[in-house]
């Protein structure tokens, strides 16, 4: 009964998001509560799946990854990466059991691939899919209408170039299917799967240099993820944001000598989006509206915009002005250590301000390398007591096909 509930909670407020009225969308109707003295105003899109970090690598590193050393799984950090990825082809598995400690069958897969084209060319291709689980439909009286499997899955592709000695860009276009109802009515309203085109544009610099006499690398990388056209699951209801996302951040590489190494890892990350607004209300606590019918804006502005204006609106449509933007920015910090490239031991930290969905957590995650093969796992250890995403896992299995052609070079 308790795993019932949850689960229904969960897509309830999934679903909740998609209708974007005051009353369930933003979450600017409510009577905010205060964190020390603050207002809690959580920015909400459709499909926030396409923001769960993917791999055991980066997931160890408190959801880093614009900038890191290049791997399969770039795509969904920094398309860019793959124009300075070492091998020639590369496959990656990724399984993620997603609030485990809560409910036991939702989950997030992860598979990602890329092949050199030649020395500055590279292309690459991934599929994220994510269950809800078994979940029992009602109707408004309460009555069993059947055991739905509610999902969501993106299908990328992407391709990398070197600009420069340095530098290279990458695009990536994504096609984004979202089956929250499965055809089910809520409440008069008939719904159909929400779909979505949208693209990456990003960026990555490295270069070699010494760091106090320890031979070094340097990078930085930049992402502007999900430009794409708002979803919707009815004709009844108005679209909503997908979460597009700006992330940006430097790393720092150091060859301590021929057998050790470390690398340290900072993301920015800022949802390009509206930020929910707060609405007028009379005395019994209900929202006003005007003549024609729209609710009227007490502080803040209207979220209903185009998806241009939304993304450059999203740097000041705060209510709570410039201190709100600054507390909208999200913050991951990861170190990386690496034992003659086969064994690797990770950490870091993720930071989202209280008022804006307060996920604060410590990371984890061991990494092993032999020849063809590469196993990673993570362990996420929030701030808070009892919090969903205590005890969530992530596995990774990578294939290294250049190691198939020369098995006798480890390294």
């Amino acid at each position: 009964m308790k795993l019932f509930f949850f689960k229904s909670a969960v897509l309830f407020s999934a679903i909740a998001v998609l209708f974007n009225s005051p009353a369930n969308a933003q979450g600017s109707d409510v009577d905010y509560g205060d964190i020390l003295g603050q207002r809690v105003n959580t920015i909400t899109t459709a499909v926030p799946f396409l923001m769960i970090a993917p791999d055991a690598r980066s997931g160890a590193m408190g959801d880093v990854g614009v900038s890191t050393r290049p791997d399969a799984n770039s795509m969904h950090w920094n398309p860019a990466k793959y124009a300075f990825v070492e091998q020639d082809m590369g496959l990656t598995l990724n399984y993620t059991p997603w609030l485990r400690n809560l409910v036991n069958d939702i989950n997030l897969s992860y598979l990602s691939g890329f092949m050199r084209i030649d020395e500055l060319q590279t292309v690459a291709a991934s599929l994220v899919f994510f269950s809800l689980g078994d979940i029992q439909f009602t109707d408004e009286a309460g009555n069993p209408q059947g055991i739905y499997r509610p999902s969501e899955f993106a299908i990328d592709m992407a391709y990398a170039r070197k600009l420069g000695e340095h530098i290279s860009g990458g695009i990536a276009v994504r096609y984004i299917h979202s089956n929250l109802t499965q055809g089910q009515d809520v409440g008069s309203m008939e719904t159909r799967p929400g779909r979505a085109l949208a693209a990456d544009v990003s960026v990555y610099y490295q270069r070699e240099l010494d760091w106090r006499t320890t031979p070094a690398n340097f990078s930085w990388g930049v992402n502007i993820s999900n430009i794409g056209n708002k979803i919707s699951y009815s004709d009844d209801i108005n679209s909503n944001f997908i979460p597009i996302n700006l992330r940006l951040g430097p790393t720092l590489s150091l060859d301590l000598d021929a057998y050790n190494s470390i690398a340290f890892s900072l993301d920015l990350n800022k949802l390009l989006v509206p930020t929910p607004p707060i609405y007028a209300r009379d005395e019994s606590g209900q929202v006003i509206v005007d003549a024609d019918n729209n609710y009227v804006i007490q502080e803040g502005r209207d979220p209903n915009r185009s998806v241009v204006a939304g993304m450059f609106g999203s740097f000041n449509d705060a209510p709570g002005g410039f201190r709100e933007e600054l507390q909208e920015l999200t913050y991951g910090a990861g170190i990386e250590y690496w034992y003659d490239r086969q064994f690797a031991i990770r950490g870091g930290y993720f930071h989202e301000h209280e008022n804006k969905g307060n996920r604060k957590y410590f990371t984890l995650g061991l990494g092993l390398k032999y020849n063809v093969f590469g196993l990673d796992f993570s362990y996420i250890i929030p701030v808070m007591q009892r919090s969903p995403l205590e005890n969530v896992l992530r596995f990774s299995l990578s294939f290294d096909f250049d190691a198939i052609a020369a098995p006798q070079d480890r390294r």
